[in-house]
């Protein structure tokens, strides 16, 4: 089984750094292998969101145009079930206030970090992802057993959870369907 982790920061060696310490320090959690896709723009970053679903993501929340906050919210409305951590090397009371009660962190951690603790948190975070998927999954079951919810709302959910994006159609005026150029980015 194959999971992906979302790096964002605008600062190229930052990214690096994570994404060795990542690389190394996740290899095989589990029995899952974990994939790093890092971007240096958050909108970019989420124009990926929309289109692949991530288990983690990591954003600085200093960054020019969008901040890490404005970043994880959005992903949160797109993948409402990828765990999300914010770094900074600023200690903002009130960005950490808006990261907690606007994007739902689970973590906020000071950079410059220390390796251990990060991993851990990443672990944590992870975890509990793994976790409420299999009892969103045990409670679907559930309903479907009790006739409250169809196996084809179940399917659809797994599916949406698999691939954000791929249940919502867009229908023209005549009932057709339009299909997007899968090369256009949505503003």
């Amino acid at each position: 089984m194959s999971e992906r982790v979302l790096l964002v920061d605008d600062e190229p060696h930052i990214l690096s750094a994570l994404q060795r310490l990542l690389r190394k320090g996740l290899r095989d959690t589990a029995g899952v292998r974990y994939e790093v896709e890092s971007f240096t723009d958050a909108s970019q970053a989420l124009a990926c969101a929309r289109e692949r679903a991530f288990a983690l993501a990591i954003s600085d929340q200093r960054m020019p145009g969008m901040s890490g906050v404005e970043f994880l919210s959005e992903l949160r409305q797109v993948q409402p079930d990828c765990g999300r951590i914010i770094l900074s090397g600023y200690a903002d009371l009130s960005a950490l206030v808006a990261a907690i009660n606007e994007a739902e962190i689970a973590r906020f951690i000071s950079k410059p970090w220390v390796d251990f603790d990060l991993l851990s948190a990443v672990r944590q975070v992870l975890r509990i992802r793994e976790l409420t998927l299999e009892n969103q999954r045990l409670a679907d079951q559930v309903r479907q057993q009790t006739g409250v919810l169809s196996a084809q709302e179940a399917e659809l959910r797994r599916l949406e959870r698999l691939e954000p994006g791929i249940t919502h159609v867009k229908w023209g005026s005549d009932g057709s369907f339009i299909l997007e150029d899968p090369g256009e980015v949505e503003r």
